[in-house]
């Protein structure tokens, strides 16, 4: 990832609170600048230091956060208020508790849901959104994702990790049997499923297949327990939002700049998600790399994100 900015340091940590939850956020860059607010994917997974090199330091305001009941904000985390409109409210409460009139949205995957559906609830708040690997959050996504006649026919072999655990069919029998091993009291019936679960989305997502599965140590099982959780809580109440929510309230964006970024060979969010967006969204631009996959690991991945903040931040800030 050598195209990333260099860090100018980690930067503040923001230890703010909204009813008793906890909520990590880092504030780094230049502080008088264009404001710009990383969205991890998931749900459950948190932030990383590298995220915070995506932006120019001198040109950007970076804020990272931690969604509820994720890494630096599990704490006193409460499962049943971890729910999509929670966390759209916590994002909003940061903004007005950092008195940001206007902010750039930089989201992939869990996180450009998150993105669009902030930016549909608050138009007015925001300046501009970059999309990556964008998930639409509807059944048919799912269905792709664990469902029979998904990417499971790609990799029916790794799939064999999930079947180990039940026998499995439909995507709401994958849903209910792993979050039962989960809340299940004996520890290796939790770590059966979770781990099942863990190693089946890493392989999807960095299409590797022959990657093995973590070891039951413990600086791994709580994150891989707390994660899962979370990712499986959100599946099985459908995301908190109904059918296609996204697509048919996008009338309320359309005059946001927005750049869509998916790859090619992306097979967690595959790009017809990222047509019919742009075809929502006249205003967006679309570029879809033949080369890429989910995950922005590659140099032609990082340089067209890179860009594509530095193209929004002109329309959305003109001004600057």
């Amino acid at each position: 990832m050598q195209l990333l900015f260099e860090e100018m340091g980690p930067g503040r940590t923001l230890e703010l609170v909204r009813n008793g939850q906890p909520l990590w956020v880092e504030e780094s860059g230049n502080p008088e600048g264009i404001p710009v607010f990383f969205l991890h994917g998931g749900p459950g997974s948190g932030c990383k230091s590298h995220h915070r090199r995506f932006f120019d330091p001198h040109r950007f305001r970076i804020l990272l956060h931690d969604q509820r009941g994720c890494g630096r904000s599990s704490k006193g985390s409460a499962l049943e208020l971890n729910t999509t409109q929670e966390i759209l409210a916590d994002l909003e409460f940061i903004r007005a508790t950092l008195n940001i009139p206007r902010w750039i949205l930089f989201g992939g995957s869990w996180g450009a849901t998150l993105a669009l559906l902030y930016a549909e609830a608050f138009p007015h708040r925001v300046a501009g959104m970059v999309l990556r690997g964008s998930f639409l959050a509807r059944q048919q996504d799912l269905d792709w994702f664990i469902g029979p006649l998904g990417v499971r026919r790609i990799y029916p072999e790794a799939w064999m990790g999930i079947t180990e655990v039940a026998s499995l069919h439909g995507s709401r029998e994958v849903i209910n049997a792993l979050s039962s091993g989960i809340a299940s009291e004996h520890s290796a019936a939790c770590w059966a499923s979770a781990g099942a679960w863990e190693h089946w989305g890493a392989i999807v997502t960095l299409g590797n297949p022959s990657r093995e599965r973590l070891q039951p140590d413990p600086e791994q099982i709580e994150r891989v327990i707390q994660q899962s959780q979370i990712e499986l809580h959100y599946a099985r109440h459908n995301y908190f939002i109904r059918e296609n929510q996204i697509l048919e309230d996008i009338d309320r964006v359309t005059e946001i700049p927005a750049v869509i970024i998916h790859g090619r060979r992306d097979l967690v969010c595959p790009c017809d998600a990222a047509i019919l967006l742009n075809q929502a969204m006249p205003q967006s631009k679309l570029l879809i790399l033949e080369q890429s996959a989910h995950i922005p690991l590659d140099d032609a991945m990082i340089a067209a994100l890179i860009q594509a903040t530095e193209e929004v931040a002109q329309i959305g800030f003109q001004a600057k």
